[in-house]
């Protein structure tokens, strides 16, 4: 039994879709402009103080990455649910879809990251090396490889709904799977994707906490370790708002989508949450440049209005130019 059947016997399928269709492009139009601004400045400051600083910069560009291939794949779904059709071909549907989910599981393991190095930057601050940093790189490759190769399910489980048709995204049709073979995928994605690296940043904030408790902090090291403390809190502050909501109806939806939910009232609330916490969990594109710019120092100052103009001199051309021509 498919999905419009399932969903057939408990209302109608055309105004579930319509309302998630709307939901999706809403929310995805309010994160585009602002996902995209903040991390392409994001980039170029990261670019410019990278080989200043070792707190965990490498993973931040790796995150501001992912968040920036988040942002530039939502122009083609705000197209495809305004206009309910997709006419760019199955292949770059299925890339998109796949895009995703990497994106942001990407992001999830790069928040831990941060959290986990800059933990151990004011913990073990002595332990950090040259070689820690290429341990850094390293986990970054890997961690790339790993999502990539974890992500894979989502697309390969969708069927190609023949040249005619014009669905996209969560509205392809899924594969037969046997109950046994979805729970185990369901709870790897739950485990490993979501639950684990959260455990790591709570892990992480409660060290911290426990550390600046300590009598005999100095107060230049009570300094460091407020600012570390607030990364750490800020990580798991987008954790809890962005991809908990996710991680909790994901399951749900897979229960309504294989009809094992029969309460229709419980069923359609399932399908009008899920839409809501999926566009959630794009919301951390545009959180991410807010946390780097209140707990990053460097940030801060490399988006000060004084290093803008030394960076950008398009006042002072202005102004030279403007004096060129009184002269004259």
């Amino acid at each position: 039994m498919n999905d419009s059947d399932n969903m057939s016997k408990c209302g109608n399928m055309d105004e579930l879709k319509n309302y998630q269709h709307f939901t999706y492009a809403v929310i995805y139009t309010v994160i585009l402009v602002p996902g995209l601004i903040g991390n392409v400045l994001a980039l170029w400051v990261f670019h410019a103080y990278v080989k200043e600083t070792k707190k965990a910069v490498i993973f931040m560009i790796n995150l501001a990455v992912a968040d920036l291939l988040q942002v530039l794949s939502l122009p083609l779904r705000i197209y495809y649910y305004l206009n309910k059709s997709w006419a760019f071909g199955h292949f770059l549907c299925i890339v998109c879809f796949y895009l995703k989910y990497v994106n942001m599981y990407a992001s999830i393991y790069f928040l831990a990251c941060i959290s986990v190095r800059r933990c151990m930057l004011i913990i073990y601050p002595l332990r950090y090396s040259s070689s820690s940093r290429r341990l850094d790189r390293g986990l970054c490759v890997a961690g790339w490889v790993v999502v990539f190769l974890g992500c894979l399910p989502f697309p390969l489980l969708r069927k190609n709904p023949g040249p005619d048709s014009e669905s996209c995204f969560a509205e392809l049709p899924m594969m037969d799977l046997m109950p046994g073979t979805g729970v185990v995928l369901i709870c790897m994605a739950e485990l490993l994707g979501f639950l684990l690296p959260l455990g790591l940043v709570l892990t992480c904030s409660w060290h911290m906490v426990a550390s600046l408790r300590e009598k005999n902090v100095v107060l230049q090291d009570s300094g460091e370790k407020r600012k570390a403390l607030k990364m750490v809190l800020s990580c798991a502050a987008v954790f809890l708002v962005c991809f908990a909501p996710y991680h909790l109806t994901f399951p749900l939806d897979f229960l309504a989508k294989a009809n094992a939910v029969k309460n229709c009232a419980f069923q359609d609330f399932i399908r009008r949450c899920h839409p809501v916490t999926l566009c959630l969990a794009s919301l951390n594109s545009c959180l991410d440049p807010i946390m780097y710019y209140f707990t990053t120092d460097e940030f801060k100052r490399r988006l000060s209005r004084q290093e803008l103009q030394e960076s950008f001199p398009l006042r002072r051309i202005s102004c030279m130019s403007e004096e060129a021509v009184l002269r004259s």
